[in-house]
């Protein structure tokens, strides 16, 4: 079995530079942040590990891009009931995988 899917990873940068451009703020609790990729046909959605018992709460926030094959992705940065960082969560609206991962100049903000 996967050890990483057990433990989870670090962050990469690019998913790092992706949440510091949606959410400021959240800068300080990245440096320790636990991630596993989720199971979303290769659109790069991950989840943050912390604890057994969490569930999605609301949308921190939201921003969308234009893939290299001229797909719309949108992203969600949701956060548990606890207000601590949830998902990452990328949706490419035709469910194929993503061509680039986006750059933070990249996004279009929603809210």
């Amino acid at each position: 079995m996967n050890t990483e899917a057990q433990t989870g990873r670090r962050l990469r940068p690019a998913e790092r530079a992706i949440i510091t451009a949606l959410a400021p703020s959240v800068t300080a609790s990245l440096d320790e942040a636990l991630v596993v990729d989720m199971q979303d046909g290769g659109m790069g959605s991950i989840r943050f590990l912390d604890g057994a018992d969490r569930r999605r709460s609301r949308s921190l926030a939201e921003a969308e891009y234009a893939d290299d094959d001229g797909v719309l992705v949108s992203i969600e940065l949701n956060v548990d009931q606890n207000n601590k960082l949830f998902e990452l969560d990328f949706w490419k609206v035709d469910f194929s995988p993503l061509r680039r991962y986006p750059d933070p100049e990249d996004l279009k903000r929603q809210r």
